[in-house]
C-alpha cells in the first residue's frame, strides 16, 4: 500500500473530492433554470431541450466504466487530475459555442471529464479513510454534491436573469481550473490503485458504449419504429457485453464482484431506480415553474432551492447514522419518502400554490438525503479494495443510466403529448398533462426501488471485504 496516509493527507483528498462532487451537480441544477433561454437562442423544440442535459448524461455514463477501470490500473489521481483539466476546458468551450451542434458538443466534452471524475473521487476517499470513517466522509461528500444542487437553481437563476446563460459556464469554467490548481499543488503525494496490472477491455467498453447510446437515442425517438428498435438493439447489446465479459480473461467488469453480492447488486439497483425516479424533476418543475406560471428565472431557483437545502442539512447526519444503523433501513424510508413527493406533485395545475411545491420540495429534499449517503456508504463498504474505483464507476453509472433512464421518460412523453414544439401558452395543458403522467409514473418507480432496497439485506453483518490486502 506504500507510506501510510496522513490526516492532513487525508484533508487534502476529502478537499479536491468535494470541490468535484460539488461541480457537476452545479451544472445540472443552474442549467435547468438556463434551459429556456439556450432553448430561444437556439431554436429548440421541447423535445430538443431534453438533450441540453441528455447530450452530458450519455457521454458521462458511456465514460465512466472504462475510467473507473484505467483508474483502477494506472492510478485514480492521475485520471482524476486529468478529468478536472477535461471537465474545465469543455466548460470554456460552452461559452464560445454559436451553434445547437457546437453547444451539444462542448456538454458531451463535459460528460467525458465529469465521468473521469466521478469514477475516482469516491474511491480515493474509499481508499484513504478507514470502514469506520467512511459514513462520516461519504456524507460530507454527498452534502456538496447537495450544495451544488442547492446553489445551482439560485445562481443559474442570477447569472441567467441579469448575465446570459453563458455565465453560468463562465463560473463552471473557473471552478475547473481552480480544481485543477488544487490537485497541482496539493496532491503530490502517493498514487491510489487496486495494486495490479492487467489489459484494458477494449471491445467490452466499445459494446457497452453502443448499448447506452443506442438506449438513449432509442428512448428519445420512441414510439417511432426507429426507436423501437434502437431500445431492442441496447438490450442486444447488454447480453453480448454480459458474455463478453463472462469469457474475457481481462473484463472491463470484473462480474465476480456481483456474484454472490447481494449487498452490491441490490444496492446499485436501489441507485438506479432512485436516479430513473427523480432526476426529470428539476428540469420539469424549472419548466413548469417559468412557463406555465410565468415566474423569472431567479425566483424559480429560490423555489427549487428547498429540495437540495434539506440535502445538505442532512446528508452528512444520514452518513454518520449509516456507519451504525443498517443502511438498507435508512435508505429504504427515504425511497419511501420520495414516493410520497412524487405523487404530490402529479396533481400539479396552473393555480398550484407555490407554497404547495415548496413544501413538496422540502419532503422530497429529506427523502433524497436519507437515501443517498448509506447506499453509497453500502455500495463501497461491499466492495474489496481492488475494486474500489470500479465500484465507484458502477454506482455511478447507475446513477447516470437512471438519469438518461428519467429525461428519456420525460422526452417521450412530451413527444406523445405535446410533439416535438417548442412550448408556449398554446400547449401549456398538455404540458401539464404530460407533467402528472410523467410523476405518476416515477412515483411508481420509486415505490419499486424501496422494495429493491430492502432487498439488499443486512449490510453490517456483511463481509465487507475490508480484511483483503492490496497487491505489492
Amino acid at each position: 500500500m506504500g507510506h501510510e496516509i496522513t490526516p492532513g493527507e487525508r484533508r487534502v483528498v476529502l478537499s479536491a473530492a468535494s470541490v468535484a462532487a460539488f461541480l457537476t451537480p452545479f451544472m445540472v441544477a443552474s442549467l435547468n433554470l438556463a434551459t429556456p433561454a439556450i432553448g430561444r437562442e437556439f431554436g429548440m423544440s421541447a423535445v430538443l431541450l431534453g438533450w441540453i442535459a441528455s447530450a452530458y448524461l450519455l457521454a458521462a455514463a458511456v465514460s465512466l466504466i472504462p475510467f473507473g477501470k484505467i483508474a483502477d490500473l494506472f492510478g485514480r489521481k492521475k485520471i482524476f487530475a486529468l478529468g478536472s483539466l477535461v471537465y474545465a476546458t469543455a466548460s470554456a468551450s460552452a461559452i464560445v459555442a454559436g451553434s445547437t451542434a457546437a453547444f451539444l458538443a462542448s456538454r458531451v466534452l463535459q460528460g467525458i471529464g465529469g465521468a473521469m471524475l466521478m469514477s475516482t473521487s469516491i474511491a480515493m476517499l474509499t481508499s484513504v479513510y478507514p470502514p469506520g470513517e467512511r459514513g462520516r466522509v461519504l456524507g460530507i461528500n454527498v452534502a456538496f454534491t447537495y450544495l451544488g444542487l442547492s446553489l445551482g437553481p439560485v445562481v443559474g437563476g442570477v447569472l441567467t436573469q441579469h448575465w446570459g446563460w453563458r455565465s453560468i459556464f463562465v463560473v463552471n469554467a473557473v471552478l475547473g481550473f481552480v480544481l485543477v490548481g488544487l490537485v497541482a499543488w496539493k496532491l503530490r503525494g502517493e498514487e491510489w490503485t487496486g495494486g495490479f496490472r492487467e489489459k484494458i477491455d477494449g471491445i467490452g467498453a466499445a459494446v457497452m458504449g453502443a448499448g447506452l447510446i443506442g438506449l438513449m437515442l432509442g428512448l428519445g425517438r420512441l414510439p417511432s419504429l426507429d426507436g423501437a428498435g434502437l431500445v431492442l438493439g441496447a438490450a442486444a447489446a447488454l447480453f453480448i457485453f454480459i458474455f463478453w465479459e463472462k469469457k474475457t480473461p481481462f473484463p472491463l467488469l470484473d462480474l465476480a464482484l456481483f456474484r454472490g453480492n447481494r449487498v452490491f447488486v441490490f444496492s446499485n439497483l436501489a441507485a438506479l431506480i432512485n436516479y430513473s425516479a427523480t432526476t426529470a424533476l428539476g428540469f420539469l418543475l424549472s419548466l413548469y415553474l417559468q412557463y406555465v406560471k410565468g415566474i423569472p428565472p431567479q425566483t424559480a431557483g429560490l423555489i427549487l432551492l428547498a429540495q437540495p437545502a434539506m440535502m445538505v442539512l442532512f446528508s452528512p447526519l444520514a452518513g454518520r447514522l449509516s456507519d451504525r444503523v443498517e443502511p438498507r433501513i435508512l435508505a429504504s424510508t427515504g425511497m419511501a419518502v420520495l414516493t410520497a413527493g412524487l405523487l404530490l406533485l402529479a396533481g400539479l395545475g396552473p393555480a398550484t400554490p407555490t407554497a404547495f411545491i415548496t413544501g413538496t420540495l422540502v419532503l422530497l429534499g429529506f427523502g433524497f438525503a436519507l437515501f443517498s449517503s448509506p447506499n453509497t456508504n453500502a455500495v463501497m463498504g461491499a466492495a474489496g479494495p481492488r475494486s474500489y474505483g470500479l465500484a465507484s464507476a458502477v454506482l455511478g453509472t447507475m446513477r447516470l443510466t437512471g438519469q438518461m433512464i428519467s429525461m428519456g421518460i420525460a422526452t417521450l412523453i412530451f413527444a406523445l403529448r405535446i410533439g416535438r414544439v417548442q412550448i408556449t401558452p398554446d400547449v401549456h395543458p398538455g404540458f401539464l398533462a404530460a407533467s402528472r403522467i410523467a410523476f405518476l409514473l416515477f412515483a411508481g418507480l420509486s415505490l419499486a426501488g424501496v422494495f429493491a432496497s430492502l432487498a439488499r439485506g443486512t449490510v453490517h453483518r456483511y463481509n465487507r471485504h475490508d480484511h483483503l490486502k492490496e497487491d505489492p
